[in-house]
């Protein structure tokens, strides 16, 4: 994970440190060294006032989501499989055995029995679905399975034609969510086939983008969050959180094993990302935006030896410390407020 400039997370480390360095350089309590030119500290820099984005930069792989194993739900001989890469939709091929096709059919439950009339069950109403979808109506779509069902099965059989049973099962239909794409055939042509054997693994076919973030910055990428994205060829593609997964486990950075979690992101147009796969890439987030706040440099903050946090004010020749108030910290600047400050105000920042 490439971090961002500044987000919350990292706020105390990075005001702590900020504070260090500003004590060391042009002081503040009795044990500092007195800054040189009569009090004066080395640099100064304004207090600004605009907006402020919180942000973060991680590195993800573009790629296919929802990998999935297809196994052989009959014994036979394979006798046709898909080419890699390929793309397969509703009511098409995914493998053959002995002659027979397996075809996709869309839905989130398996094919797990075969279906008659008599059967009720999600499986059922999946089925009708895409039956209806396909053009073989005269039925209600529902998870009943009646002879209405069945006559319109035998009329989808004989389009492909196959024998007209009226019923369905494993070794007619796999279901999946969407079309997907194949990643990989684990058998060949000739093979034989196993219930339970692997015989394909598929993906969706859209790409899509995992990377994973910081729990501590996972507040920047909310499903529905707008990203974009550093694509390997230079350009810049616009995409979408989709997904944010809901376990925290250790990063694959052996120097790097907090907790983080894995995002989805999806492309808000697919066809900028054509020709790439398995690619590594940026995404950029963009979380929190405090609009018209002061801020000054994170290193212009002092640590006060009565607590909390000060600026060191520079006007008229000479130096005061006043009290703040921390807010956003982001961009390498952090939103201060308080009675004593104001825009363009000139504040200490150690020599650079």
């Amino acid at each position: 994970m490439r971090r961002g400039r500044v987000v919350a997370a990292t706020a105390a480390v990075l005001a702590v440190a900020a504070a260090s360095v500003a004590l060391t350089q042009f002081g503040s309590g009795p044990e500092a060294a007195a800054p040189k030119d009569g009090g004066l500290p080395p640099a100064t820099a304004l207090v600004e006032r605009g907006d402020l984005r919180d942000s973060a930069r991680a590195d993800g792989t573009l790629g296919y989501d929802r990998q999935r194993k297809i196994n052989a739900a009959v014994a036979g001989t394979l006798t046709w499989t898909p080419r890699t890469g390929s793309t397969v939709e509703r009511n098409e091929r995914l493998y053959e055995v002995n002659g027979r096709a397996v075809r996709l059919m869309y839905g989130s439950g398996p094919m797990y029995r075969t279906l008659k009339p008599g059967d009720s069950g999600r499986d059922v109403e999946q089925l009708e679905r895409n039956l209806a979808q396909l053009g073989y109506t005269g039925f209600t779509p529902d998870d009943e399975y009646t002879e209405l069902t069945a006559a319109a099965v035998k009329r989808w059989q004989k389009s492909h034609g196959v024998k007209q049973t009226g019923k369905v099962g494993p070794g007619d239909v796999a279901f999946a969510a969407a079309k997907v794409r194949i990643k990989s055939v684990a058998a060949s042509v000739g093979d034989l086939a196993q219930p339970g054997a692997p015989v394909l693994t598929t993906t969706g076919s859209e790409r899509v983008v995992t990377f994973q973030l910081d729990v501590a910055e996972s507040r920047l990428a909310k499903a529905g969050t707008e990203v974009t994205v550093d694509l390997p060829d230079g350009s810049t593609a616009p995409g979408t959180v989709s997904s944010v997964g809901r376990t925290a486990k250790p990063g694959t950075d052996p120097q790097d094993t907090s907790p983080k979690v894995t995002l989805t992101v999806s492309f808000d147009k697919p066809d900028d990302v054509d020709g790439f796969d398995q690619s590594p890439v940026t995404v950029n987030l963009s979380g929190e935006t405090r609009k018209g706040v002061l801020s000054v440099p994170v290193n212009a903050l002092l640590a006060l030896p009565a607590g909390g946090f000060g600026l060191q004010i520079v006007a008229d020749g000479g130096v005061r410390e006043v009290k703040v108030e921390l807010g956003m910290f982001a961009e390498g600047r952090v939103e201060v407020s308080g009675a004593g400050v104001r825009e363009g105000m000139k504040v200490g920042v150690p020599k650079i």
